[in-house]
């Protein structure tokens, strides 16, 4: 039997038939700290979200699909479309849930975005290009005047949303996401299989190159179309959450846990951690646990 996915206003929430909002923004932190940074699959039935990823990193779920999310990224969700995210700790961001027909991102009204709001995507962000930088400035806009509540705030806010979505579908449909989000994705879904499974051996790019049946070359082009890194990067990337998962939620000592994830020397774990992250595998541990303490109900 399929399982059931919920439907909300908002996630964990369940509103009256009438809404009484067309936008809403929060951080992402703000609501993923409250389920441990896991949201689990779901859909809205007549809301459409943007996620503005601006760091951190994590997972989104659209269905058996799941893509990396990368800073900074955009990601876009069609009203009634399953999804669910799992973020990283550090991460942050924006949620932005408005009703979908308000600004005719549903049914026919939405053909002028082309294929982009058909289903979810996730959206890179070049930052160095004019384009990416716009839309990183628009949505961070968006949120300033969505909690400043100034007159004539809806027209700005629907003049950054449609400028946001459209540039964003413009960057898709550039980069080949169309193309890409068949063949290309199902072998990134099955790297973060592969990573998943072998994180802890401390595996080669070349490897994975090999259980999906690519050259090496061919991997590092579609690993830094999907998010900007480098194979070896995204594979280091992976690593340093999976020591992060175990500092906040283990009492193992940092040495054993590197010893874990492959690291015969104690030493070289905490630089590399250090060198990832900017801090050491202590003061990270002390930091989160410390955070998640302050934001537990009493």
């Amino acid at each position: 039997m399929a399982r059931r996915v919920p439907t909300y206003d908002l996630y964990g929430e369940k509103a009256g038939n009438a809404p009484e909002f067309w936008l809403h923004c929060e951080t992402i932190p703000a609501r993923s700290s409250l389920h441990r940074w896991e949201i689990g699959l779901h859909r809205h039935e007549s809301f459409f979200q943007i996620l503005y990823i601006s760091s951190g990193s994590g997972d989104a779920l659209f269905g058996e699909r799941r893509l990396a999310l990368v800073p900074p990224a955009v990601v876009t969700v069609p009203a009634a479309a399953g999804h669910g995210f799992r973020f990283s700790r550090d991460v942050d961001g924006y949620v932005f849930t408005m009703l979908a027909a308000h600004l005719g991102l549903s049914g026919a009204a939405a053909g002028r975005f082309g294929g982009f709001l058909a289903e979810p995507r996730v959206t890179p962000l070049p930052t160095d290009e004019p384009d990416g930088a716009f839309i990183a400035a628009t949505l961070e806009r968006l949120a300033g005047e969505w909690n400043a509540r100034r007159r004539g705030g809806t027209d700005l806010m629907e003049a950054y949303l449609v400028s946001a979505v459209t540039l964003t579908a413009r960057l898709w449909r550039r980069d080949g996401r169309a193309a890409m989000e068949s063949d290309a994705v199902r072998r990134l879904e099955r790297l973060d299989g592969l990573i998943r499974q072998h994180v802890r051996a401390q595996k080669p790019a070349g490897f994975y190159a090999a259980e999906l049946g690519l050259s090496p070359t061919h991997l590092n082009r579609i690993v830094k179309a999907a998010t900007g890194l480098t194979a070896h990067a995204y594979i280091g990337r992976r690593l340093v959450e999976e020591a992060k998962r175990d500092l906040v939620f283990t009492e193992a000592p940092a040495q054993e846990i590197g010893l874990r994830l492959g690291f015969a020397d104690p030493a070289y774990f905490s630089r590399y951690f250090l060198r990832e992250t900017g801090v050491t595998p202590r003061a990270f541990r002390l930091a989160e646990r410390a955070r998640l303490a302050a934001q537990s109900p009493e």
